[in-house]
């Protein structure tokens, strides 16, 4: 798939589509070799995953925007947002829809 490309059929109405993109995104983008079919929302990421450090936050965040979609401000996330899974799938979730 070309790089920036959105995956087909991407139902962005869909709470379980845009969690199961956004861990794809989590293992290309920190080369997880997989390890994100074992996350669910309540997955800690921030200070958990040893490859989410602040340059990899970067990277993540230009693939979701890339590969979603979506356009995002620096005053828009936090810590916060990558605490867990469902953290930065609900953001996902709140950009998508606009």
């Amino acid at each position: 798939m070309p790089a920036g490309a959105i995956p087909a059929p991407y139902n962005r109405s869909s709470r379980m589509s845009t969690e199961k993109h956004v861990l794809r995104i989590l293992d290309e983008v920190l080369s997880l070799d997989g390890r994100s079919a074992t996350f669910t929302r309540e997955t800690p990421l921030l200070g958990a995953v040893p490859e989410l450090d602040s340059m990899a936050v970067v990277s993540l965040i230009t693939g979701l925007e890339e590969q979603l979609g979506i356009v995002t401000d620096d005053d828009e996330i936090d810590g916060a947002t990558f605490a867990t899974v469902g953290s930065l799938v609900d953001f996902v979730d709140a950009k998508l829809a606009g």
